[in-house]
């Protein structure tokens, strides 16, 4: 549990202790119902918490996810709640979330990303560097060996993993323009593939 996780419980702690007590203070002579109240305020109390805690699982388990018609060489991607789309693709065996970006232009790992598929940290050699909205960044070639989605296999792919700091691994174009067509209607990105 991180320093700001404990500032939050604490916080959140100090707010239900004022609660109860002023929920005593205002009614002093009904001890029955004070205690209903202390549990069903409880009750709400520990609602919010589990909500909370668990609303990454929630919004992915509710938000819609890519769709991958196999026969008609076809995917659809849903518009994330953030703005982007997202696809998921199995590279060596591995299933890998990247961040869609059109305006890269190549494949571009997070380090722990690279090392959950089998490229070992000693193994890279951080000689190129991109350009970035952030700046420059140091990255190091590297080539995948598998990259399935659907039906589609790729092999011998090249990519890069990114020595600065990224919350996604991102897919550019040079594997988006291995489809024949890439359309983004209504909120969902369309990607077809013979």
């Amino acid at each position: 549990m991180s320093e700001i996780d404990i500032g939050r419980l604490g916080y959140l702690g100090l707010l239900l202790a004022a609660l109860v007590i002023w929920m005593f203070m205002q009614q002093r002579g009904r001890m029955a119902q004070k205690l209903q109240q202390l549990a069903a305020w409880g009750l709400i109390f520990l609602a919010v918490i589990a909500a909370v805690g668990l609303w990454d699982d929630i919004r992915h388990t509710v938000s819609p996810q890519q769709s991958v018609f196999a026969e008609a060489g076809r995917i659809e991607l849903p518009r994330a709640p953030d703005g982007h789309y997202y696809m998921t693709l199995q590279i060596n065996d591995t299933p890998v979330r990247f961040v869609v970006d059109t305006g890269a232009s190549g494949v571009v790992l997070t380090r722990q990303d690279a090392e959950r598929i089998g490229i070992a940290a000693e193994d890279l050699a951080f000689h190129s560097s991109a350009r970035t909205a952030n700046g420059a960044v140091e990255t190091a070639p590297v080539r995948l060996g598998t990259v399935t989605l659907g039906r589609f296999e790729d092999r011998n792919l090249p990519a890069f993993v990114n020595g600065g700091e990224m919350d996604n691994s991102l897919l550019g174009m040079s594997y988006l323009q291995r489809f024949d067509r890439l359309e983004i209607s209504g909120g969902t990105m369309v990607l077809e593939r013979r």
